[in-house]
């Protein structure tokens, strides 16, 4: 009655009617026409469509659940064991249980599996409702929950039991996250249940605190010994999370990865934009730059030393969105994580009240009356149906674009209205190199293959689930 359909934030009317009637398979278009304001409108994405567009992907390539594989395989570059390429450019973010109800989580990881997705674990360590069917991105973070010593520092015999017992398919070390960057992160103690202590390995009832730095290392170099030392006690492929403030870290970063003898499999960039279920409001509006911007000042820092193709880049923060997504992916992502938009599918309503442990819909809390609210098992499927929606949007707006695949789009390919009057070029405002953006060489041949059906991409666990 009050607003418009694009005023409200940091989803707008339009945005979650989208993801709400994606998640439930009912009509997710829009009549007579767009009501935005192209003449006034700033940093507005425009994708330039080709005059023609590129043959659509064949039903027996995208399947029931409009299947995108990652044009990478992730780990291949550096031989780890495990390697594998995922089977969904779209996965779910990480959002620890404790944050989230268990209900929740049982949905998301199952919601996960029937669609074929990854699911990243949060920082607050493996749940038994993490094991519903659904792969893992196990995060470890400056608490080291779950891989934990008394002493609060990381314990890599811990580490190495938990890897055996579930179905973690990659390590993601977390630096920090967008929403509270440097600050560390804060479970309430309302939240802290008998069951989460017990998981976490912390008291009870009392705040959960995960410190602003890791004990583990201590620089660029202590990382990367820290990250060989973990890919090669489990085989897995190793990466890093990060939000983006001084700039330093990251040329040093890709300065000892040059030569080659170590190395992070995959970096997460997120955005200042991006949600949390706790943080002090300066922090979550003023720290850390926004995704695109903040990518953008990381990539080229590995594209002009040739290691982009190296290495899988994933991007975060209010992504769930495919006008957002198509940007990140002409940046050089190739993959996007998803937090507040699969927590909409589920049945988030945007009540912001994730921090009182008395979220309305069950998604946010540990109140058992709350929790009971949520069926795991119907909002696995909303959870699956709103992915799958997602991957078939990126998957039809590239072909428009004449592109089999949205890592194959680049930086030429959209543009940004400023002011309705003027428009450049995703190139022009951030400076990129032509070639920069896109997989190269075989990885671009392999995912044009596989898109086209000329070529068996081969085993990608997770693979979707037949119903």
């Amino acid at each position: 009655i009050v607003t418009d359909n694009d005023e409200e934030r940091p989803f707008s009317r339009d945005q979650r009617s989208w993801i709400y009637a994606s998640a439930k398979r009912e009509n997710n278009y829009f009549g007579f026409g767009s009501d935005n304001a192209f003449e006034t409108a700033t940093n507005y994405p425009i994708l330039k469509h080709a005059t023609f567009p590129h043959p659509e992907a064949p039903k027996e390539v995208v399947g029931k659940w409009n299947a995108l594989p990652c044009a990478k395989v992730l780990g291949a570059p550096r031989d780890r064991r495990h390697a594998f390429r995922p089977a969904s450019v779209v996965n779910i973010s990480a959002m620890s249980f404790g944050s989230l109800s268990s209900a929740a989580v049982r949905a998301l990881n199952h919601g996960a599996h029937l669609c074929g997705c990854l699911h990243n674990t949060g920082e607050g360590g493996i749940s038994p409702y993490h094991l519903n069917g659904g792969d893992l991105i196990w995060q470890i973070g400056t608490g080291y929950f779950g891989a934990r010593n008394d002493h609060g520092g990381f314990d890599l015999a811990m580490f190495k039991d938990r890897i055996a017992e579930a179905p973690v398919r990659a390590i993601e070390i977390k630096l920090s996250q967008g929403a509270k960057p440097g600050h560390g992160g804060i479970l309430p103690g309302v939240k802290v249940t008998e069951e989460i202590a017990k998981i976490r390995g912390v008291k009870p009832g009392v705040d959960c605190i995960s410190p602003p730095g890791h004990t583990a290392f201590k620089d660029a170099d202590g990382l990367l010994d820290f990250v060989e030392l973990l890919a090669e006690e489990s085989g897995l492929p190793v990466g890093i999370k990060s939000a983006v403030g001084e700039i330093e870290f990251w040329h040093d970063l890709a300065g000892l990865m040059e030569d080659g003898k170590r190395g992070v499999d995959f970096i997460t960039i997120d955005g200042g934009e991006g949600g949390t279920g706790a943080a002090p409001l300066a922090f979550a509006d003023h720290v850390a730059l926004p995704f695109r911007l903040g990518f953008a000042r990381v990539f080229p820092i590995f594209a002009r030393l040739g290691l982009d193709q190296r290495i899988v880049f994933i991007g975060s923060g209010r992504l769930g969105l495919a006008e957002n997504a198509l940007i990140a992916f002409a940046l050089g992502c190739d993959t996007i994580n998803l937090a507040r938009e699969a927590m909409l599918s589920i049945g988030c309503i945007q009540a912001q009240r994730c921090h009182t442990d008395q979220c309305p819909t069950g998604v946010a809390t540990q109140n058992q009356w709350l929790v009971r609210g949520l069926h795991p098992s119907t909002k696995a499927v909303r959870l699956a149906n709103y992915v799958s929606t997602m991957r078939h949007e990126l998957r039809v707006l590239s072909e428009a674009a004449g592109q089999p695949h949205p890592a194959c789009l680049s930086t030429e390919q959209l543009e940004l209205l400023e002011e309705g009057e003027r428009s450049r070029s995703l190139r022009e405002v951030y400076g990129y190199e032509p070639g920069w953006g896109h997989p190269g060489g075989k990885a671009l041949e392999a995912i044009e293959a596989i898109m086209t059906g000329r070529r068996d991409p081969g085993p990608m666990r997770p693979e979707p689930a037949a119903s």
